[in-house]
């Protein structure tokens, strides 16, 4: 996306952004980050980090105490709820419990944001974006079963199926290989990496799986006490002599 001067404006920009839990517990110190349009950000941070709170706060889940955060070009740290709400349907977020409504099946999991946020579409319709959500994530035999009916992976993939239904230019995922075996997070790995190039997405990655980290982050960016003490492609902070950037490679 563009501004009226041609100058490309990033997906996301944050800057100088705090977050604390009462007087004694800052998470976030003045954290900056850039995502380029159609670019891929892994966020590697221990537990504890700050990690989620930061994309809670992109996506207008949390409240800063302090800074902004602009959704191409638009500070959405300054929106009212009825302007932010418009801006969330570009975004896509993968919770890391996939979120997953128990009592309903698929079908109807991937139907209720539909009838939602598009109420004006037919039954033909909404079944076309079914279908081409379930493909994306290739489960489309899946469309009847009930969540727990659904290994982890499976479950994974039908709640970023339900996240891709609405067609998001951004994409945040907390944790998407966490509680999954080698295969099966390598499979979700290459799956964002697809739906990435497919799509043309701009992405955040919260992950501690260097695997994933390396497969799906066109850089990634190291948060420690709440600041990004380095930004680099997975071969630069793998040779960085930073002990803080280091303790990620050491097992």
């Amino acid at each position: 996306m563009e501004n009226a001067t041609n100058i490309p404006v990033p997906a996301i920009s944050v800057k100088g952004l705090f977050m604390s839990f009462g007087e004694n517990k800052a998470v976030l110190k003045g954290l900056d980050l850039v995502v380029e349009e159609g670019e891929s950000i892994v966020l590697l941070g221990k537990s504890g980090s700050g990690k989620s709170i930061a994309i809670k706060c992109i996506v207008g889940l949390m409240q800063p105490d302090k800074g902004e955060i602009q959704v191409f070009g638009k500070n959405i740290v300054a929106m009212d709820e009825q302007s932010l709400n418009e801006v969330r349907l570009s975004i896509g977020f993968l919770f890391q419990s996939s979120a997953l409504y128990d009592s309903m099946s698929v079908r109807e999991n991937l139907t209720f944001p539909l009838v939602r946020h598009e109420p004006g579409l037919s039954k033909i319709e909404q079944d076309e974006r079914i279908m081409e959500a379930l493909e994306s994530v290739g489960l489309t035999d899946a469309i009847e079963k009930m969540p727990s009916e659904l290994s982890g992976g499976m479950r994974k993939r039908i709640g970023l199926a339900r996240t891709l239904i609405l067609k998001p230019t951004i994409m945040l995922y907390d944790e998407p290989t966490t509680g999954l075996d080698t295969i099966t997070s390598r499979e979700i790995s290459e799956l964002i990496v697809s739906i990435q190039k497919k799509r043309k997405t701009s992405s955040i990655i919260i992950t501690h799986d260097l695997a994933c980290a390396r497969r799906t982050g066109n850089k990634l960016a190291v948060l420690f006490e709440g600041e990004i003490i380095m930004l680099g492609t997975y071969q630069e902070l793998e040779n960085s002599a930073d002990e803080r950037v280091q303790s990620f490679f050491i097992e």
